[in-house]
């Protein structure tokens, strides 16, 4: 594999550190080729602005024509246009993160605001079509794509019917909205619960599944999304009513009507508030 490691923990001493080392120790030693995204120590910029695309600050900013056309013409920011060349190297993405207040790091969502322009993750048109290429095909189709997140809760309360809510509905615009609406293959995550107070005895059995997870990517059996363009929705890209009858929420845009691809999770019975 061709891995790219995108890293959003502002701490290397950290759990999420010795995770990463692990992960890409381990990559490396069976053969995969892996370059990394360590935002924090790279001080990322996370915020969209004119000089991403060479635009006139006194001017409006349409950020969709802009970024396409500075993308068409050569013009992005230097560090869109890096970042951009190691996501189209690989052939595996993945994205490791503490989970906080139910979502990303900023410096995270900054990364994919940034790189993720029309163009190239977004507003990809059939050739034959005219329709967009989206959640299962587009610009970044035949890439892999798994999750690695950190919780400080314990994996009852962010269970199906726990307090946080199910991890899968909370990871859910990360994964749908973002990995697969480009035409990644989304694999299901990894996530190390318990995470503030991890025992010894946890920390190998997280290792243990991580190093599992990694090595068998591309034979893993991804999340059964369903496809924009595989019948399931209409025209309006509304799923059509023989599909999943009657039901609604989150559940349906998995094929069968049911998350059937849970996440794998470990650690401990500590608790956090995020």
């Amino acid at each position: 594999m061709r891995v790219l490691w995108l890293y959003a923990h502002p701490d290397p001493r950290s759990l999420n550190g010795a995770l990463r080392d692990e992960g890409i120790a381990v990559l490396r030693e069976h053969g995969h080729e892996v370059v990394e995204s360590d935002l924090y120590a790279m001080e990322w910029n996370p915020v969209v602005g004119p000089g991403d695309f060479h635009h006139d600050p006194d001017e409006r900013l349409d950020v969709l024509t802009e970024s396409q056309y500075a993308l068409e013409n050569g013009t992005l920011s230097e560090d869109i246009r890096r970042e951009q060349e190691k996501l189209l190297w690989s052939d595996t993405l993945v994205v490791q993160f503490p989970l906080w207040w139910f979502g990303p790091p900023a410096i995270l969502k900054g990364w994919f605001d940034r790189l993720f322009i029309q163009g190239f993750a977004q507003g990809v048109l059939d050739p034959e079509t005219g329709r967009a290429q989206r959640y299962g095909s587009g610009g970044l189709v035949g890439r892999r794509a798994l999750v690695l997140t950190t919780v400080g809760a314990n994996a009852a309360t962010t269970g199906p019917r726990g307090i946080h809510g199910d991890i899968n509905e909370v990871l859910f615009p990360l994964l749908h909205g973002t990995l697969w609406y480009p035409g990644m293959t989304v694999v299901p995550p990894l996530v190390v619960n318990g995470a503030v107070k991890l025992s010894d005895a946890e920390y190998k059995t997280a290792v243990g599944q991580l190093r599992q997870r990694l090595l068998t990517i591309p034979e893993t059996e991804p999340i059964p999304y369903r496809s924009q363009n595989g019948g399931d929705y209409d025209e309006r890209l509304i799923l059509r009513p023989d599909r999943a009858p009657g039901e609604e929420g989150i559940h349906i845009h998995y094929a069968g009507g049911g998350m059937d691809e849970r996440c794998e999770r470990t650690g401990g019975d500590d608790e956090a508030d995020r």
